[in-house]
């Protein structure tokens, strides 16, 4: 039971990419997240990640600042009911980061969470370098995003991936951003099968269920959501849902569907072997919070951990990347920027 006065204040931080980051929603080259600091009864200091992702978190409105500051006069309660994902996100690592519960392994950096290696969407012989510097990084699993170049050119980099590494070699998962459409989704997933493919999320636009419980029962590709787990639901909503589209596996972003406990929720609901966690561009803050989170499961399959290399200017933190796996060394340490401008 949290008892005593907290104290939560609250800052906006813009990430710079390396590189101009592309889906097939949008092109990017910076990201606003949300930084939290909350301060203990006994003065001990916390930080937090709030990700609001806009254009793709169910709370992205104008009023989104107005709503973390609420959040932020009341602690405790705002643990206990968040109002939205990305806060329930925020403030459970806070939170979590005060308790004095054991350490895992993972923590004390005795394993790294095995990663897949993500491959950006740029113009076919930009994927291609792209792809040839994972691999060269020792990546046995990639993950492409697909559905914002010609579907023709996608196909000719699976050819050419699959003329130098077999199925057994390398795993290929392939992530469509909802690219496709109900008229051609299926015959896309046809010939994509033709290359081993691992899984596709989210092959169309989340929202339509019966097109997607049918795209599941039909594919030859097994489908993975992503997307259509976006936002707060009841347990009894996460159950409908699931069982009314079978998916063959779904996709747990704890920013965007609902925080760690109902990402928990849905990993629950949907069972062992059949999910995976993503981060979903945060900082070097919320991507050690997956981590951290991940680190209490057995975990049977590479999770999807890869954006702490992305930005320029990301928070310096003890995650590592390396041998294909994020990796927490204690021997670095994290360095909150100085001088950030805190309000409540």
């Amino acid at each position: 039971m949290i008892q005593g006065e907290y104290i939560a204040e609250w800052c906006r931080y813009t990430l710079d990419f390396k590189f101009e980051a592309r889906t097939s929603r949008t092109s990017m080259m910076h990201k606003d997240t949300y930084l939290i600091r909350l301060t203990s009864p006994d003065k001990r200091i916390s930080y937090g990640e709030v990700p609001l992702f806009k254009g793709l978190s169910a709370e992205d409105t104008p009023a989104f600042e107005s709503l973390l500051s609420e959040a932020c006069s009341n602690p405790p309660s705002t643990l206990k009911e968040p109002p939205c994902s990305s806060i329930a996100f925020g403030f459970e690592s806070a939170f979590a980061n005060l308790e004095n519960e054991e350490r895992t392994p993972w923590q004390n950096g005795e394993y790294g969470i095995p990663i897949n290696g993500l491959i950006w969407m740029g113009d076919k012989e930009l994927m291609q370098r792209r792809i040839a510097e994972k691999l060269n990084d020792g990546f046995r699993i990639l993950k492409l995003k697909i559905g914002g170049i010609r579907f023709d050119d996608e196909i000719d980099l699976l050819k050419i991936i699959r003329k130098s590494f077999s199925k057994s070699d390398l795993e290929i998962r392939l992530d469509a951003n909802g690219s496709f459409t109900q008229a051609n989704a299926l015959d896309r997933l046809n010939i994509l099968s033709a290359f081993n493919i691992h899984s596709l999320e989210q092959p169309i636009k989340a929202g339509q269920t019966e097109t997607m419980a049918d795209i599941c029962i039909k594919s030859p590709v097994a489908i993975a959501l992503d997307e259509e787990l976006i936002g707060k639901r009841t347990h009894d909503e996460k159950v409908a849902l699931l069982n009314a589209i079978n998916p063959q596996y779904i996709i747990l972003k704890p920013a965007l569907c609902g925080g760690f406990r109902d990402a928990a929720d849905y990993a629950a609901i949907i069972g062992e072997d059949r999910w995976w966690a993503t981060s979903a561009l945060e900082s070097n803050l919320g991507l050690y919070a997956i981590g951290r989170w991940l680190s209490h499961y057995n975990l049977s399959m590479p999770q999807g951990l890869g954006t702490g290399l992305l930005y320029s200017n990301n928070i310096p933190s003890p995650l590592e990347m390396h041998n294909a796996a994020l990796w927490c060394n204690n021997d670095r340490t994290w360095r909150i920027p100085e001088n950030l401008p805190w309000q409540v």
